[in-house]
């Protein structure tokens, strides 16, 4: 399976986004808000100048305490995240994660942000894949 059909099998929300200048505070509320494990830094909701997760704001909690909260979403965020093109293999994707240990990927083409996908949507995708595999297979051994 390819990025782009993964892409296609999730709700269209768009990606959330925050701006770099923003505090850490805004950050932690939008994540828990949304529901969501991380946020793209963009300064215009397509340039990806770096990923927000909340590993990284628990990180800085644990180093500094609540006094990290006031500080601007760039001084904590991962630089110039690892993308996913929309035709990258969902393995060799889900290898690239596993590697890196991170869980969330934005998606590119044309130097632009076109989504964003997490390690549980390339899970799913796997796992929809086997599920097709296996009733292929036991369509055949049964001569269906």
């Amino acid at each position: 399976m390819r990025v782009h059909q993964i892409l296609r099998t999730k709700a269209d929300d768009g990606v959330v986004t925050i701006a770099p200048d923003a505090r850490i505070s805004e950050a932690a509320g939008l994540l828990s808000s949304r529901q969501i494990g991380a946020l793209i830094v963009s300064p215009d909701g397509k340039t990806v100048i770096g990923i927000l997760s909340e590993r990284d704001i628990v990180r800085e909690l644990g180093r500094r305490g609540p006094a990290c909260m006031e500080d601007l979403v760039e001084q904590i965020m991962t630089r110039e995240p690892v993308c996913a093109q929309r035709q990258d293999n969902s393995d060799d994707v889900f290898r690239m994660m596993t590697k890196g240990r991170f869980r969330h990927l934005p998606v590119m083409e044309q130097g632009e942000m076109i989504g964003l996908i997490s390690i549980g949507d390339v899970v799913k995708a796997r796992l929809s894949e086997l599920e097709m595999e296996k009733i292929a297979l036991q369509g055949m051994i049964m001569g269906n």
